[in-house]
């Protein structure tokens, strides 16, 4: 099969093209044949190189496809099935999968971590995890709303507990999770401000219905303090990490939660903890999310209540640039990968 793979860790030069084997399905699995795949930052970092990453590796978590081969044991699950998938492993046996909170599973990876992922013409799918593609998404879009979609899920409505009439501060939009997070956000009532170093995102931003916006940088909190009326955001969304924690702890309101589900800037930012206890702040770190938060994810992207915006669709031979842009920053929404036609 074709497929987008390293065969050494770095930038997007080390990304090539060319035939890997195709995969078998084991217990449990399903083979789809990819039609469409969408890049994560995720997919970066297992290209700089993360431990555990086997080498030669086909990244990619997020696709949409049409189930191919049923591995031993699957049942429900038809060939020829167009499908999406929740890109989250999990063993299905400890304490936290026993529960149902798969993505606290002692063993939980994503799809193009530790395994080959979706940037080929087929891949190994845990069948649990599937569900059947939303009938009025392009296969682009359909790849779109996988990995980011679910993690803002979660974040948002059962980590963060986000109601109606709250306020919503989320950071660097045009980034899947925060155009995500400015979508679900709008669908539960919230009153959403949105900031970036763009000026051309910001406006694109309200047009999608962001109610305030805010150029990136040191005056971040006190604008949104004026905003808000001297009060403060009820949630902060930070997947940003170390270039807006502190904006993000001043940005909030006395007894707000502050969200973060990553750190694209860095791990490791100035922390002010007297922030934190004086203003009674919860901070509520989140990943991706349960096989029931992919159920209800996927009922609202079927009733048309969300839509993912693509930023651009470009051949799977174009693999490199895409990764590329999306290393500068430049996409508005997901970057797809047409992997087949047919």
């Amino acid at each position: 099969m074709r497929a987008l793979y390293f065969e050494e860790h770095g930038g997007p030069d080390r990304l090539r093209l060319g035939e890997r084997p195709l995969p078998e399905p084991g217990p449990g699995q399903v083979r789809v044949l990819i039609r469409a795949a969408a890049l994560n930052h995720l997919d970066l970092f297992v290209l700089r190189g993360l431990p555990g990453v086997g080498l030669p590796h086909v990244g990619g978590a997020d696709g949409a496809g049409v189930v191919d081969q049923l591995g031993p044991g699957v049942t429900g699950v038809g060939v020829g099935q167009e499908v999406v998938f929740d890109p989250g492993i999990s063993c299905g046996r400890c304490e936290y999968c026993r529960r149902g909170e798969q993505s606290l599973c002692v063993r939980f990876s994503v799809m193009g971590e530790q395994s080959d992922g979706t940037f080929a013409e087929a891949a190994l799918v845990q069948a649990e995890s599937l569900a059947p593609r939303p009938e009025h998404l392009s296969w682009e879009e359909a790849a779109a709303f996988g990995l980011t979609y679910l993690t803002a899920w979660r974040m948002l409505f059962s980590r963060g507990g986000l109601r109606a009439g709250e306020s919503v501060l989320v950071h660097g939009i045009g980034s899947g999770v925060s155009l995500a997070c400015l979508s679900l956000a709008r669908m539960a009532g919230a009153r959403v401000l949105v900031t970036s170093r763009s000026a051309d995102k910001l406006r694109r931003a309200t047009e999608l219905g962001a109610d305030e916006v805010v150029p990136s940088g040191d005056e971040v909190a006190s604008e949104v303090r004026r905003l808000t009326g001297g009060r403060g955001v009820d949630v902060v969304v930070d997947s940003v990490g170390e270039a807006t924690w502190m904006q993000s702890l001043k940005s909030a309101a006395k007894g707000g939660r502050v969200l973060t589900c990553g750190a694209t800037s860095g791990p490791n930012p100035p922390e002010e903890i007297r922030l934190i206890f004086w203003k009674q702040l919860t901070v509520v770190g989140s990943t991706m999310g349960s096989r029931e938060d992919w159920r209800q994810l996927v009922a609202a992207v079927s009733a048309r209540r969300l839509r993912p915006v693509v930023d651009s669709a470009v051949p799977l031979a174009e693999g490199r640039d895409a990764h590329a842009r999306l290393a500068r920053g430049e996409q508005f929404g997901k970057i797809v990968l047409a992997v087949a036609s047919s």
